[in-house]
């Protein structure tokens, strides 16, 4: 069988090497328009940073390499420009002599990626303007940011590539301002109250985000000097592009694949529409697993789990992928991570769930042990099954446990009362007594029971408190000019707070204060709410 893969970073060299493992007389071809192949993609703003030292290091495979292990066949720099279905066909070009070549095939897996969006403004051919796609991307922007060219930045975009190119601009000295037109950095991926803690941590470290703003334009003479933007325009040495990705498809016109916006549209065996063509990575779409529709997931994650299925379909296997969760982990700047998988409190209510959320400030591994920080954790689920439907989570340490817990979780329908009695590990260097997924989840199951009433971070922000009385219930006075209330003292009525008032109780966390309304509920309160999240997350005005 004669099978022809157009790609070879992510999906595409995963399904040659692994189609080639499954069935060895197999004839398999990749054809890549780049030098390289299997480079480290989400890696390129670690090399900006200094963290990944070496260029070689970006380098998974060579070509070379990639053939000797494997039995594929790659060609570089070859570009596919058109697909003849009819004919079992594909036309490439060759990048260095212009010559087309016409490549049969038996089966084709179309896996050409896809390319940073550069937007119609002027300035854009300037020196220092950069995107982040490709090692030459990142090489380029460390030697110049290396070789004292680049003091100020602006980045482009608040998704996962830009805070992360910022944050290590900012590790490298550059004064760094992150621009994005969407309300918050983030969108679609946090709910709009993580968003804002995260850009408020930024700005503490000295990188600036200013959202709902658009890029308008660069100004310099030969080299970026200001970029304008639709607030105002920036003294600036760089520009780094990081808008969004399209998906790399503009060849496949008139060949009758199936695709929406740009991205090719696949079944639960990754095939098109066309028979024996298949596509995989950031040129195709799969399957939400929660919502049964379409979804994009230009992840590298997704990539390499879709091309290795797709390689058994090939084979003969017949296995479903069963879709994507919107799973993602990043570092962020302020020595912040962030996970999320799963619906968010947003996409939720979108999908006509009826939800209950939860805000939880926990403990990361045992209070007492060394390096000792909290998690900042979110959980939406469904009211009616109490089936948990996202997570999301902020935090100096190992975020991606809480959100690979949410994974398997919301994989396997588990609800709230299922996940509280689960076996997870405990060890003081790594965790604690009651994991850190188990406490948050306790907390929404105390909420879900009616047991703890709240005002969430985001009722708090949008004026819910209003005629309340806010409570200090920290352990030592820490709200200037609130009337302080010590869980230890309260066994009675207390001094000075009928039992109708409308409290708001407030702590660093929100534990104690919830240990202060259930002791206020026993003696006859009965308008107490916690603010969740506590001081740790919202501010309180004084």
């Amino acid at each position: 069988m004669k099978v022809l893969v157009l790609g070879g970073v992510a999906a595409g060299t995963k399904a040659a090497a692994k189609l080639m493992r499954e069935d060895r007389s197999c004839e398999v071809t990749v054809l890549t328009k780049g030098r390289d192949i299997s480079y480290a993609g989400c890696g390129l703003p670690y090399y900006v940073g200094g963290v990944i030292q070496e260029k070689s290091g970006l380098i998974v495979n060579t070509p070379e390499k990639f053939a000797a292990l494997t039995g594929a066949g790659v060609k570089t720099e070859t570009e596919a420009v058109a697909v003849h279905p009819d004919r079992h066909a594909v036309e490439a070009k060759d990048l260095k002599t212009g010559e087309i070549t016409e490549y049969g095939y038996d089966k084709l897996v179309i896996a050409t990626g896809a390319s940073p969006f550069v937007p119609p403004v002027q300035g854009l051919d300037l020196k220092n303007v950069f995107v982040m796609r490709t090692p030459d991307d990142a090489i380029g922007l460390r030697e110049a940011v290396e070789a004292g060219e680049i003091k100020r930045a602006v980045v482009a975009g608040g998704g996962f590539i830009g805070l992360e190119v910022a944050e290590n601009l900012a590790a490298k000295g550059v004064k760094t301002t992150v621009i994005d037109f969407a309300p918050h950095v983030l969108p679609n991926f946090l709910d709009p109250e993580l968003s804002e803690f995260v850009e408020n941590r930024m700005a503490e470290a000295g990188i600036m985000p200013m959202t709902g703003v658009s890029l308008e334009g660069v100004e310099g003479d030969g080299k970026v000097e200001k970029v304008l933007t639709s607030r105002r325009g920036m003294k600036a040495d760089a520009l780094v592009l990081a808008i969004g990705i399209r998906p790399n498809t503009g060849f496949l016109e008139g060949s009758g694949i199936e695709m929406f916006k740009g991205a090719i549209l696949t079944d639960r065996y990754l095939r098109t529409n066309v028979p024996d063509v298949y596509a995989a990575g950031d040129c195709a779409m799969v399957t939400n697993r929660q919502t049964g529709k379409a979804a994009w997931s230009p992840m590298g994650s997704t990539a390499n789990i879709a091309g290795r299925i797709l390689a058994r379909d090939i084979a003969g296997k017949e296995i479903a992928y069963p879709g994507v969760l919107g799973t993602g982990v990043a570092r962020l700047p302020g020595g912040l991570n962030a996970g999320r998988t799963g619906l968010t409190e947003t996409a939720a209510r979108a999908e006509g769930y009826d939800v209950e959320t939860v805000v939880t400030v926990v403990d990361d591994k045992a209070h007492y042990y060394p390096g000792a920080g909290s998690f900042i954790v979110k959980l939406t689920a469904d009211k009616a099954t109490r089936k948990l439907l996202g997570v999301q989570v902020l935090g100096a340490g190992a975020v991606d446990k809480i959100t690979d817990i949410g994974v398997t979780a919301i994989s396997l329908g588990a609800t709230v009362d299922q996940l509280a009695v689960m076996d997870f590990a405990y060890a003081p260097p790594f965790s604690t007594a009651i994991h850190p997924f188990a406490h948050s989840v306790n907390i929404l199951m105390n909420k879900l029971d009616g047991e703890l009433e709240t005002l969430t971070p985001a009722e708090f922000a949008a004026g819910a408190a209003e005629g309340y009385e806010i409570i200090d219930c920290a352990i030592e006075p820490s709200l200037p000019g609130k009337k302080y209330l010590n869980l230890t003292k309260v066994d009675g009525e207390v001094p000075g707070l009928g039992r109708e008032d409308k409290l708001l109780l407030v702590c660093a966390k929100g534990k104690r204060a919830y240990l202060t309304q259930n002791r206020l509920k026993f003696y006859g309160y009965v308008n107490t709410r916690v603010l969740e999240g506590g001081t740790t997350f919202n501010e309180i005005e004084e």
